[in-house]
């Protein structure tokens, strides 16, 4: 029975006839989240001074404090300032200081908004925000402007402009559900969330990012698992940032995930003093594919305000995946990205392997810094493509042909494009030429 003695001593402080069947209820967890300082004391049992108390206030008045009884248990009362746990779920003064660098939408998300709730970035999907609502609410949230607003649940018809916005744009084939957690919503807003997006013919996957497993396992119910399995195919992204929020109740949630037949991936932070260490990320990651959750990204902390005291410098993200690359599985990996500010979009950021190169050798080195090369074909002729798919008579031809047109550096390499160079459009040089500097 998933229920320890920690995890009675927080449920009967709560309601002394607590029972393992309230404990497991994900509705009972969520009415009796710990919101105010004064229920966490009481909980715990950690005390803080009168001045600590007062700046955790401060920070709790503009960044909502909210955890799960389940996620308080994990913490570790008797070291709790350097455990993971209470670092992710619990505030502190830090969260009050803005640096210059920092952006309340650091991602250009509203931006990119063309209707509400929608953000669409990359041409071929779109991020759909659902809810505004969390299992918890974590420190580290690159959307701290949005999530806690409680005043903010999608009714059905602001949910049903979303739905109509990708409904009339055919190039969107993937829709990634976020929020908030889409699993936060009532199970029968969730299928009639599905059922309407799964009714356009050119949305071809749907996605669901959550951190339900890691702060709620108990929400994943036998129920919603039905409802998920009739809009397959469906992919799931978790968010466990350590091992230690690998349990046995996280467990049994992404097995009856896995088991439901949904693809599961994990999109972990870089963190500062939480899981920023080589052996600790590595240790995550094993225990993530040992319950069929494969690495996604790894992501470098976003410039959001309020979150300096939990970024690292690249580099460190750069020695973790060097600590990887060669010393475990390729699919126990993700791929370290930078989510650049101002909706640039994720940048891959990886170790260089490649040393240097001529017409005919590429000279590499591995990760054991054994240095060697790889000889390039004598003679390469590739076949001319004009980008006219509908008439390809090329072996490449496809049965279902669809181009988008080339943009970025795609459009450069593109045979068919004449332009040699992409040039921001406020380039003083280029306004001197036309006389406009």
């Amino acid at each position: 029975m998933i229920y320890n003695t920690i995890q009675k001593e927080i449920a009967y402080k709560i309601e002394e006839e607590s029972k393992l069947s309230n404990w497991k209820d994900w509705k009972w967890q969520i009415k009796n989240s710990i919101r105010t300082l004064e229920k966490f004391e009481y909980l715990t049992g950690i005390k803080f001074e009168e001045k600590e108390r007062a700046d955790l206030e401060k920070t709790f008045k503009k960044f909502p404090l909210s955890i799960t009884p389940y996620y308080l248990s994990l913490i570790d009362k008797q070291n709790y300032k350097n455990d993971p746990v209470f670092k992710q779920s619990f505030g502190s003064k830090e969260e009050l200081i803005t640096r210059p660098s920092e952006l309340a939408d650091p991602l250009s998300e509203d931006k990119d908004s063309p209707v509400e709730g929608i953000t669409h970035r990359y041409p071929d999907r779109v991020l759909f925000h659902v809810s505004n609502i969390c299992g918890m609410y974590c420190r580290h949230c690159t959307r701290k402007r949005k999530v806690g607003d409680v005043d903010f649940v999608p009714s059905k018809d602001q949910l049903s402009e979303g739905i109509e916005y990708i409904k009339n744009t055919p190039q969107v084939r993937d829709v990634l559900l976020s929020g908030g957690d889409p699993f936060m919503l009532p199970d029968d807003k969730i299928d009639w969330l599905l059922s309407e997006i799964k009714k356009t013919p050119h949305v071809e996957i749907i996605r669901i990012g959550t951190r339900i497993p890691v702060v709620l396992p108990y929400r994943v119910t036998d129920n919603l698992v039905s409802i998920l399995k009739k809009y397959q195919p469906l992919w799931i992204n978790t968010h466990f940032n350590h091992p230690k929020e690998i349990t046995a109740s996280s467990k049994e949630s992404l097995a009856k995930l896995a088991d439901g037949g949904f693809p599961l991936g994990n999109q972990s932070v870089l963190l500062a003093d939480v899981n920023d260490c080589p052996r600790i990320m590595r240790s995550l990651l094993h225990k993530l594919v040992q319950n069929r959750v494969r690495p996604y990204y790894l992501y470098q902390c976003d410039l959001s305000e309020g979150l300096s005291h939990f970024r690292t410098p690249i580099g460190k993200g750069i020695e973790i995946m060097e600590s990887l690359i060669g010393h475990t599985s390729g699919f126990a990996r993700p791929t370290y990205v930078i989510d650049a500010p101002g909706g640039g979009g994720k940048i891959p950021v990886m170790p260089n392997y490649i040393i240097s190169w001529s017409t005919n050798k590429v000279v590499l080195r591995n990760y054991e810094g054994v240095i060697t090369t790889y000889k390039e074909p004598d003679s390469y002729e590739p076949k001319m493509c004009n980008r006219d798919c509908d008439n390809c008579d090329l072996e490449l031809n496809l049965d279902e042909r669809d181009e988008s047109a080339a943009i970025g550096i795609e459009k450069l390499l593109s045979d068919s494009c004449d332009t040699i160079s992409l040039i921001p459009g406020d380039n003083e040089r280029l306004q001197r030429r036309n006389g406009n500097a």
